[in-house]
């Protein structure tokens, strides 16, 4: 893994010296990305520079190092990710003449440029990617990112000017771009707690959706090409599924697995495992186990609040397995300490609170090992959350009840006095690691309003409920989170997970975990996110993937041959941390500063009426249960207000609201 950061400038104004220092710039912001070294390829005549920051893990010799040109010398390309089936593309271009100086993916991807076209080598590609490619003959810059979006790559137009690059600090870095934030990026990110692709929190620079290349001539034409579409996939995968039985679906899916999970373990530094304890990092721990020489490293986070920690699972696992094991247990001061780094880490508003145990989880990782294998990707490919089974219930009651009686039952039960909630808790004692009864209550009467099932999708992911009105009269983005697949999909749970897949899983999930690993320059692998593996799950009958109302059911059985079942079944809590604790003690004067009305008049983005009381009322113990989601939003956006203020600061360089 690497950081990658580029112009290209047709105003042919520019001196070679000048964009040579400003690429410099820019690669310079991603020297966490690349520790390992950087450097920099001009074309003064073409108006393009390409910069690129090393973390080396395949080939780590100078043959290695980018941006790098082809063979022929026609194309250059800097790339962050790696190549899977390197090795079996180098041997057919091999077979076809071509000559290799070292033994690099990138190598390869640039040989096969020259063999078979940019287009067509990326259909080829099994990993994980994002790339700019300079072809010198056709001057015709591509932009590309892997199928599922486990590399980030921002890119935005100003004028005559593209700039491009692996993190929003890199882009901002060029001269000529500007900083102006984009209200209606503030207003999404309040409803999910990230801004969606492929809106950025900066107007004018956008992500490249996952599967898409971008081609931009030399009559600055761009042309967007999506060679890969999960949604198209998950069609064709069931449309297809009757051609499967169990027995072969199981066969298939346990031999892709292993076939997955080996091919992530190539690596010329030490490799380790993020391990939970959970069904999808106890899988691939176990496949790494069965393919390694030795003990594989692994690592995992647990907290001194006992509620939340789920070490000691981790710990069972591990022992089971015969892996050379550590924990690192995260204390309120660590918290402390931790926060002021997200937004410099995450670079725009990111506010899934496990982003801070992730973080720490890296930081100790990358002590021990290079490259981490973690298990992200199980839920959404095969259909793990325990919220689709309640939502899917939960429609197919409220689908028959009238508007009417839906807003009427959600009113009275948000009417409900607290003695009466305190009753329920009591009536219905709360299990360890589940939501208390009364929680549940409120939960469901904000979405029993729901008028479609895609409505109540989105309800269940929304955190603030109505974001312009918090962001001041700011328009919502609208991206893929409000797609309707209805017609498509008729399966409520099928649609949640293309939902899950395009939306929560691109712009959550995965940048939480590349910007925490990337943040140390600590490389993160996601075997169960190969692209083979998500046509796989969408064609499997659906017996293998739900059945008795457990999701992830053939891969817990493909698990349970290696794991005792006792290990491993339980309900799951992930990364998250007791943060709701930590906003009423440790964080409490931080958060205070940040959320004062004064300071929030100040910075003009989000309207104290609408904050300030949830504030006041979570500080008393009273409001909404998922009000510390909807508080934390606010923080994160106004604690990376502070950073870009300061940012801001310099000559030529003032940030507005736009």
């Amino acid at each position: 893994m690497c950081g990658i950061a580029g112009f290209l400038d047709r105003t042919g104004l520019s001196r070679p010296a000048e964009m040579e220092a400003v690429v410099g710039a820019m690669t310079r912001t991603l020297a966490h990305r690349g520790p390992d070294g950087g450097d920099r390829w001009v074309d003064a005549a073409g108006g393009v520079a390409l910069g690129h920051r090393r973390l080396a893990i395949i080939d780590l010799t100078p043959a290695g190092r980018q941006p790098m040109l082809s063979g022929d010398g026609r194309y250059v390309i800097t790339f962050n990710g790696e190549i899977y089936n390197f090795s079996e593309l180098r041997a057919e271009l091999e077979g076809l003449g071509h000559r290799f100086r070292g033994g690099s993916d990138t190598e390869v991807m640039l040989e096969g440029f020259s063999a078979w076209g940019v287009e067509a080598t990326v259909r080829r590609l099994v990993g994980i990617f994002a790339f700019a490619v300079w072809d010198r003959a056709e001057r015709r810059l591509t932009l590309a990112r892997d199928h599922l979006g486990v590399k980030p790559l921002y890119y935005g137009a100003f004028g005559q000017l593209l700039v491009f690059g692996s993190e929003l600090k890199a882009l901002v870095a060029h001269p000529a771009v500007p900083r102006r934030v984009d209200r209606g990026s503030v207003a999404a990110f309040l409803r999910l707690g990230y801004v969606p692709t492929p809106f950025s929190i900066y107007q004018g620079i956008a992500k490249l959706p996952p599967g898409h290349l971008l081609e931009i001539d030399s009559g600055g034409r761009q042309r967007l090409v999506h060679y890969w579409d999960v949604a198209a996939v998950a069609r064709a995968g069931i449309a297809a599924r009757d051609s499967m039985d169990e027995a072969e679906g199981m066969e298939r899916l346990e031999a892709l697995l292993t076939d997955a999970v080996r091919r992530q373990m190539v690596s010329d530094v030490p490799l380790g495992a993020f391990l939970s304890g959970g069904i999808d990092s106890s899988l691939v721990t176990a496949l790494m186990q069965e393919h390694s020489g030795r003990p594989v490293r692994t690592f995992s986070i647990g907290f001194t609040e006992k509620a939340q920690d789920e070490a000691p699972f981790a710990r069972d696992v591990a022992r089971h397995l015969g892996t050379d094991h550590e924990a690192l247990y995260v204390s309120p001061d660590d918290l402390t300490a931790a926060v002021p780094r997200m937004p410099f880490v995450f670079d725009e508003p990111f506010a899934d609170a496990s982003q801070v145990a992730t973080l720490l989880l890296s930081d100790m990782t990358r002590r021990h090992v290079t490259v981490a294998l973690s298990g992200d990707g199980g839920d959404e490919l095969f259909a793990g959350y325990g919220h689709y089974r309640l939502l899917d219930r939960l429609w197919g009651t409220v689908a028959r009840v009238p508007a009417g009686v839906q807003r009427a039952l959600a009113g009275g039960v948000e009417r409900l006095p607290a003695g009466l909630m305190g009753l329920a808790d009591r009536l219905m004692p709360e299990r360890p690691g589940r939501i208390p009864p009364h929680h549940r209550l409120l939960r469901t009467a904000q979405l029993l309003p729901a008028g479609t099932a895609d409505d109540l999708y989105r309800r269940r992911y929304s955190h603030w409920m109505d974001p312009e009105a918090v962001a001041g009269g700011a328009v919502e983005h609208r991206g893929a989170f409000w797609d309707d697949h209805a017609d498509a999909f008729p399966g409520f749970v099928e649609r949640m997970q293309l939902l899950d897949q395009t939306t929560y899983l691109v712009d959550d999930v995965l940048p939480k975990v590349d910007r925490a690993s990337m943040a140390v320059g600590l490389e993160a692998r996601v075997p169960l996110l190969d692209h083979r593996l998500a046509e796989l799950a969408w064609s499997l009958p659906p017996s293998l993937t739900r059945r008795g109302g457990t999701g992830k059911w053939a891969l817990r059985e493909i698990l349970y041959k290696r794991v005792p079942r006792a290990l491993v079944d339980r309900p799951k809590n992930g990364f998250n941390p007791p943060v709701d604790a930590w906003m009423r003690g440790p964080l409490r004067d931080w958060a205070e500063a940040l959320m004062a009305p004064e300071r929030l008049r100040a910075d003009g983005v989000l309207d104290p009426a609408q904050v300030r009381p949830v504030w006041d009322a979570f500080q008393r113990g009273a409001g909404r249960p998922w009000d510390h989601k909807r508080l934390w939003d606010a923080l994160m956006l106004q604690a990376w207000l502070d950073t870009e203020r300061t940012a801001a600061a310099e000559p030529a360089r003032l940030a507005r609201v736009g």
